[in-house]
């Protein structure tokens, strides 16, 4: 397929995943995180620190998923019009505010705290809710440029979820709905369509374990291709289209060690 048709594709495209079906309106009885309002800001972009810390927590238990790699959380634009310089985080409780230190890739190592833990504070961004997601970052270092690590991303997903970074605010976003809410039904069904993030624009993604290679078909590529444009604004894909993908983790024929290669848009034929 030339790349000019793929960006045709990508302009038609619908985005939600291939479990729609299972879309399901938000349980009412589900406990909310408690948020902390910032002057500055009218509806902060905030995530609970209890559920960010068991995303930790759950890095350490997994740990053999991705030996050597250390975690990150990191923010990535969801509009056009976001301005992703000059973000700052802190951690908010009734009596704790505790600066987050973030690198110019908006990646951020999240510190532990008991009295934050206690107070049940949240984490804040000085942006608005839908200006932003969140995604944990576990790349294993000396990897091969343009690639990444099954391992790594299984374990980014399990994270992911347990820290509750998702953002899509639809209650009907199928691939986030309650029939797949835990980190296992996640990421260990392909219902459950984790949706990653490459750095750049994507044409083509491949897998490679030893002598077994794959590329992935269209439909898992550019989140999957099946959503009006109505839903667009309630997908943390919505700005970054053209660089999403799923990723087979729930596949364990594919072990750890395989390795996911990019082509990117701006490649050379």
């Amino acid at each position: 397929m030339a790349r000019p048709l793929v960006r045709v594709l990508l302009g038609l495209a619908c985005l939600a995943g291939p479990a729609a079906a299972l879309a399901q309106a938000a349980n009412p009885g589900a406990v909310q995180p408690a948020t902390v309002t910032v002057q500055s800001t009218r509806d902060p972009v905030d995530k609970s620190y209890r559920k960010m810390i068991r995303g930790m927590e759950r890095f350490e238990r997994e740990r053999a998923l991705a030996p050597h790699a250390p975690l990150r959380f990191q923010l990535l634009p969801r509009l056009p019009t976001v301005n992703m310089q000059g973000i700052t985080l802190r951690i908010a409780g009734e009596t704790v505010s505790i600066p987050v230190a973030v690198a110019p890739d908006n990646s951020f190592v999240l510190p532990r705290n008991e009295k934050a833990l206690r107070e049940d504070a949240a984490v804040l961004a000085n942006r608005k809710t839908t200006s932003m997601t969140w995604r944990a970052l576990i790349v294993t270092p000396g990897l091969p440029p343009g690639t990444r690590r099954l391992g790594d991303m299984r374990l980014e997903c399990l994270v992911g979820v347990e820290a509750g970074l998702v953002s899509n605010s639809s209650p009907l976003f199928g691939w986030i709905a309650n029939a797949l809410t835990t980190p296992e039904q996640v990421c260990n069904s392909p219902n459950g369509n984790y949706l990653f993030f490459a750095d750049r624009p994507v044409f083509g993604v491949t897998l490679r374990a030893g002598g077994r290679v794959e590329t992935l078909p269209f439909r898992m590529l550019y989140a999957g291709g099946e959503q009006t444009k109505a839903d667009l604004q309630y997908c943390d894909c919505q700005v970054m289209l053209d660089r999403t993908f799923y990723a087979p983790i729930w596949d364990k024929s594919w072990p750890d060690d395989t390795l996911v290669e990019f082509e990117y848009m701006e490649d050379a034929p």
